[in-house]
């Protein structure tokens, strides 16, 4: 498999990681679209949230406790933040593999942009 996040995951591709364990791994964009911006994923792969299984509900759980986590680590919770999943090419996934996006440090507006 050829995935650029499966690679982070392994160590292969280096990245600034935030958060790490068994299950998640967590680092910053390479392109952010706000000041912190992160991703949260899975060690796992599955494609799309289409693809997690109903007994991996609790991995999504997961993945925004670890959000939750960072922002109270890097001392934005209070201010706010964002999380975001995007599915498939019309919801704006980029990358074939679940990812969560936690966006914080200025004032977010909606449409994002």
């Amino acid at each position: 498999m050829d995935c650029i996040f499966c690679k982070i995951a392994s160590q292969q591709i280096p990245a600034r990681v935030a958060f790490e364990n068994d299950r998640i791994i967590a680092f910053h964009d390479l392109f952010p679209q706000a000041p912190t911006h992160i991703l949260v994923i899975p060690k796992t792969h599955y494609s799309t949230l289409n693809d997690v299984p109903a007994s991996e509900s609790a991995l999504l759980g997961e993945m925004v406790r670890t959000a939750i986590l960072i922002a109270r680590e890097l001392d934005f919770a209070d201010n706010g933040y964002r999380v975001v999943m995007n599915c498939n090419q019309d919801g704006g996934q980029s990358v074939d593999h679940i990812h969560l996006h936690l966006l914080a440090g200025r004032q977010l507006t909606w449409p994002p942009g």
